[in-house]
């Protein structure tokens, strides 16, 4: 559990598509056995503190041929961003998602924050 002991919370989101595998007949559409991709994320601001992340799917655009293995994580979660792994493995072909993520953390200088 992570807890904010003063200050702000900050809260930074976005969404993005890390792959388009589909499009140029990419490893996550065509391979086979365990591939995976690797996007660095930027926030818009750098939190006092690495952050909490969580990051899910809001498209995914996949095969029905064969079976449906995909998995997605937040790694190396910095003050300033993070990078987001996707993997998939034996047959799957994955032609392309778009994932969503949130942050929450500690604003590194209470002036800093505002609604909006």
């Amino acid at each position: 559990m992570t807890h904010f002991i003063k200050g702000k919370i900050a809260i930074d989101q976005g969404e993005l598509i890390p792959f388009s595998d589909f499009e140029n007949d990419g490893p996550m559409w065509t391979g086979e056995g365990p591939r995976e991709i690797r996007r660095a994320v930027a926030f818009g601001t750098p939190f006092a503190t690495p952050p909490v992340v969580q990051v899910g799917f809001s498209m995914l655009d996949i095969s029905n041929a064969a079976g449906a293995r995909i998995d997605v994580t937040a790694e190396d979660i910095g003050r300033t961003g993070f990078v987001l792994r996707v993997g998939t493995w034996a047959d799957s072909r994955i032609a392309r998602v778009r994932v969503a993520w949130i942050a929450f953390g500690s604003c590194p200088d209470e002036d800093l924050w505002e609604i909006g």
